[in-house]
């Protein structure tokens, strides 16, 4: 489905550069996920395998390196900052937390997977009202914030129907267990659509609960 989206909405080449760099870093981080459930690895190197298969992505990463300033600094800083290979570090964290939070959870019936769905919908309902917003502008910032969210649900669609069928069986009593390889997998591509959909600070928002 993700390769039938990318040939039917006709993405850039620098686009699909950062998708398949997106699905690298997903298919990386399942396979190191894979690797400590049959090993086990211990918890302070749970903070290596989300970094080494994140590096895809921050490669790919073509967007900026600045944040707005709040109001109450811009007389002195500006109303950006640019924050350069602090940002990299930044995205880089992002990959850490959002995998290692869902990975908290396993073990608990269809705690990983359902909060995975939860926070799945809303990222989707998030890139429909950002969409319905900006479509039909025809100035560069709002095309390019469509086109971000319409990368966002071409990943976030075809996770949401596996994590809904997986979630069945999932569910208390719980038939299958996922393991770290789902956690990982689920985690990474929240990250994936955060930086490279560049809602990331949006998308911290949704893992407050």
């Amino acid at each position: 489905m993700t390769i039938t989206l990318q040939v039917s909405l006709g993405f850039t080449q620098e686009r699909l550069i950062e998708y398949n760099a997106g699905l690298l870093a997903i298919c990386m981080v399942v396979l190191l996920g894979f690797v400590d459930d049959v090993i086990d690895l211990k918890w302070r190197h749970k903070m290596i395998v989300p970094t080494v298969a994140s590096l895809p992505l921050l490669v790919a990463y073509k967007g900026l390196t600045s944040v707005v300033v709040p109001k109450l600094l811009r007389p002195l800083i500006g109303g950006r900052a640019s924050l350069g290979i602090i940002y990299y570090i930044y995205m880089g964290n992002i990959s850490i937390f959002c995998t290692n939070a869902i990975n908290i959870y396993a073990g608990i019936n269809g705690l990983e997977v359902g909060q995975s769905y939860i926070i799945g919908c809303f990222i989707v309902i998030h890139n429909v009202i950002e969409i319905f917003l900006n479509d039909g502008l025809k100035d560069y910032n709002s095309m390019q914030i469509v086109d971000n969210h319409m990368y966002s649900l071409t990943i976030m669609i075809p996770f949401l129907f596996c994590t809904l069928a997986l979630w069945k069986h999932n569910r208390f009593p719980s038939q299958v267990f996922v393991g770290d390889t789902y956690c990982y997998a689920a985690g990474m591509t929240f990250a994936v659509v955060g930086i490279l959909g560049h809602f990331s600070k949006t998308m911290m928002l949704f893992f407050i609960p």
